[in-house]
């Protein structure tokens, strides 16, 4: 389980330090989808980095199985099998798609073995094992590589900061299985920031952050309801989802 624990994180800015979150206390169980949403610059993103290891909290903990993971490195992070998705996917020319898959799975792989990650995240493996990471492939497409990385890796945490971005609609919905297909396969803890209603409806938590702090945080079917008709959530709408 990940434990955050009264954490905060102050930056610095041209006109001094700026307080970006302040008291954070959420439990993240094993094997659970959450989604953490809300207006844009109330500080989502530096929540997921701060569990990434990216940055590093202020003040407060973080603790992964009773372990305080705060302070460490990315790659220390990594090596607890935390994984980042970011918004744009990196491209590698040169590298092919089963390159990636055997860097992200730390062995050597035959095909077979490689497709089946393809497979996993509703790729038709024989039409990508080969193609390099270059501006062949859609963003769409790239997404759902980097997924197939992530699996690879055998990640326990998979952090996704607004997967929805910069991809077709047709993309979007097979993004949307993907994740649909994670959660069934309990392929570990999922963490997405998004606005999206239709991510948010896949989620088994969700948790509402305004301002740098926790607003609202519970089941999918206590929370998603007051979302979608605005009940306590103005500045939410205010942010256009």
């Amino acid at each position: 389980m990940l434990q955050i624990k009264n954490v905060g994180f102050t930056a610095e800015s041209e006109h001094g330090k700026k307080e970006i979150l302040s008291g954070i206390d959420l439990n993240i169980e094993d094997n659970t989808t959450v989604v953490i949403t809300g207006p844009n610059g109330s500080g989502k993103t530096t929540l997921v980095k701060l569990i990434m290891g990216i940055e590093n909290p202020t003040t407060g903990s973080i603790f992964l199985d009773g372990e305080n993971i705060t302070g460490m490195s990315v790659n220390e992070h990594a090596e607890r099998r935390i994984g980042f998705a970011f918004q744009q996917p990196v491209r590698f020319k040169g590298l092919t798609v089963k390159d990636l898959i055997e860097v992200s799975a730390g062995r050597s792989l035959t095909i077979s073995a490689a497709c089946e990650y393809l497979s996993e995240v509703g790729l038709c493996a024989r039409d990508y094992i080969e193609r390099e990471l270059d501006n062949s492939l859609s963003g769409g497409e790239l997404k759902r590589i980097e997924i197939a990385m992530l699996l690879a890796r055998n990640v326990r945490i998979s952090i996704f900061d607004e997967p929805e971005a910069g991809i077709d609609l047709w993309s979007f919905h097979s993004l949307i299985k993907v994740f649909e297909r994670m959660r069934q396969n309990e392929r570990g803890s999922v963490i997405i920031i998004s606005h999206q209603e239709r991510i948010l409806s896949i989620a088994d938590r969700i948790v509402v952050i305004s301002s740098g702090a926790i607003t609202r945080e519970g089941s999918r079917e206590e929370v998603l309801p007051e979302l979608l008709s605005g009940i306590g959530a103005c500045s939410f709408y205010q942010a256009g989802i």
